[in-house]
């Protein structure tokens, strides 16, 4: 049988295949969407034709697609249009931003912002509604803190809503008031969701725009794929799934996407018969999502000793009603993702797995094709790693927000840190690891990902030696956190590897990161991205 001739060839690189029978190449041919072989550059280059187009990758290293498997892609897209506060410096930076934007919008429009980190700042302390009302006393404005589990709201943004002396706290949320009992514009988890609901949605044709930017913007950082990560009360989430659907169907969804179900879908997914892997090669179902606690900068994750000042956050959802859900998903075929951030809500959510196990058992009933997930980790404590082992599931941990964390961590639990991240005890725990980056949590560069797991540091070196170092894992193991490891959990036989046969969905680095030096590694970048076979992005 003659193969048929490439459409491309790329050589002379360094290709960690992801696969163990040929674990590094040199070359690899691409034909139809498809890796048609991978060898030697002298293998690999007789297989050209006079059509096929020769790459000469001049030693830079070849992974496979990076696939983000915890992604808030429709916040993140729609926020990359707003103000951007990821790296305000201070509170009067984040209020001059704002300022600027109360400029050029006429008055009434909504002012949009997500990404400050107040415990960076020198004055360590949240926003509040008297701030922006300063700045901003005409425009209604709503600003997420990193983390997603907070926001800040101005007078404006708060009438909008409703929201006064007299509104109770919803149940799984917080507003939080003066001394006088007058909100003071900090919302914590689903009170956030009462200003929320007054944002006026976008249009069809600007969500269309806004996520053909932000596919455009992550091929740009080597992501082929996603699994997208529905948020609390999503109001969101159908206009998201919409929108999927219609660029898949124009074959303009040039990303390969996992769209999780909001937990308060179960239901209804269960009554249309819908289950976990449902869809094409570029749009599935995922898992469905629910939530055991918050997030440890609003001081909601659940933890089993007190924060230093104060209290020991909260359960987001009773835990028998939770287990009542999971059980209820395992037996419809739909596979659930638990958000757990706290060691408490950590240890929680295993406990209800290992009932799981011992139901299905009795009811002789088989374990998901695609297993349940749970989100974060964030702080486990060792005895509980030790009980993962015996589990069936999937393990999503976020690592490039240990470097937004490390100063938030070190003050509100101390040495207890030591538990928070442990990379290295969950990849020897046996199960699969994969990374997400929480997006727009934090920056959804994979490399910024791999540098806080293999490091531990920031990227100005930062604390020297590593932070908690025992909890570092290898380049290796942080690169197949990417790519084969999602592949693998969600059965997907020809992605994640670079093999013949498979999907030709490829990114390539300036340099070869194994071996570098850690100093060295802010200096790799992504040069090209390959989706089906096509070129989407390229620098060199």
């Amino acid at each position: 049988m003659t193969l048929p001739h490439p459409t491309l060839i790329f050589f002379n690189g360094i290709l960690a295949t992801q696969n163990p029978q040929m674990p590094l190449a040199q070359a690899v041919a691409v034909v139809n969407k498809r890796i048609l072989a991978v060898g030697t550059d002298t293998n690999i280059l007789s297989l050209a034709g006079p059509d096929t187009k020769l790459i000469d990758l001049d030693g830079r290293l070849m992974v496979p697609g990076f696939i983000d498997t915890h992604f808030h892609f429709y916040e993140w897209a729609i926020q990359r249009q707003g103000v951007h506060l990821e790296d305000a410096a201070s509170m009067d930076d984040l209020l001059d931003r704002v300022s600027r934007a109360v400029k050029i919008k006429p008055p009434g429009q909504w002012i949009m912002g997500q990404g400050f980190n107040e415990t960076a700042w020198p004055e360590a302390r949240l926003p509040s509604r008297d701030l922006l009302d300063r700045v901003s006393p005409d425009h209604p404005v709503l600003l997420w803190r990193c983390d997603l589990h907070l926001a800040v709201a101005n007078s404006a943004a708060l009438t909008c809503a409703g929201i006064d002396t007299a509104t109770p706290d919803p149940p799984e949320g917080r507003i939080e008031r003066d001394h006088a009992g007058r909100p003071n514009g900090v919302l914590r988890e689903l009170a956030i969701n009462l200003v929320r609901r007054a944002v006026p949605l976008p249009s069809d044709d600007e969500v269309q725009q806004a996520f053909t930017e932000a596919i455009t913007a992550l091929h740009q950082l080597g992501i082929t794929g996603i699994h997208d990560t529905r948020l609390m009360d999503d109001q969101d989430g159908a206009a998201a799934f919409r929108m999927f659907q219609r660029l898949n169907r124009d074959e303009k969804l040039h990303l390969r996407t996992w769209v999780s179900i909001p937990g308060e879908r179960l239901d209804t997914a269960i009554d249309l018969g819908l289950t976990t892997g449902f869809g094409d090669d570029y749009l599935r179902v995922g898992h469905v999502k629910f939530f055991s606690d918050g997030g440890m900068g609003a001081r909601t994750a659940w933890m089993i000793d007190p924060y230093r000042d104060g209290g020991c956050g909260m359960p987001l959802m009773d835990m028998k009603a939770l287990a009542k859900a999971v059980t209820r998903a395992d037996a419809a075929g739909l596979s659930t993702m638990v958000h757990a951030i706290g060691d408490r809500a950590n240890r929680e959510v295993i406990g209800i797995f290992e009932e799981l196990e011992v139901q299905r058992g009795l009811a002789k009933r088989p374990a998901p094709k695609i297993p349940h997930r749970i989100e974060h980790l964030q702080m486990i404590r060792p005895e509980d790693v030790a009980r993962l082992n015996r589990l069936t599931l999937a393990l999503n941990v976020s690592p490039a927000n240990l470097i937004s964390d490390i100063d938030l961590i070190d003050h509100i639990i101390g040495e207890m840190g030591q538990y928070t991240y442990a990379l290295r005890p969950l990849a020897d725990s046996g199960l699969p690891v994969m990374f997400g980056s929480d997006c727009p949590v934090c920056d959804p560069d994979p490399l910024v990902g791999i540098r806080a797991a293999i490091t531990r540091r920031r990227d100005d070196g930062t604390p020297k030696g590593g932070w908690h170092p025992q909890n570092r894992i290898t380049v290796s193991e942080a690169i197949r956190a990417y790519t084969a490891a999602p592949a693998a959990v969600y059965r997907i036989d020809d992605l994640g590897v670079i093999a013949p046969g498979n999907k030709a969905d490829l990114a390539i680095l300036s340099q070869d990161m194994f071996g570098l030096p850690a100093d060295k590694l802010p200096e790799v970048k992504v040069t090209m991205t390959i989706f089906d076979g096509e070129i989407v992005y390229r620098q060199f």
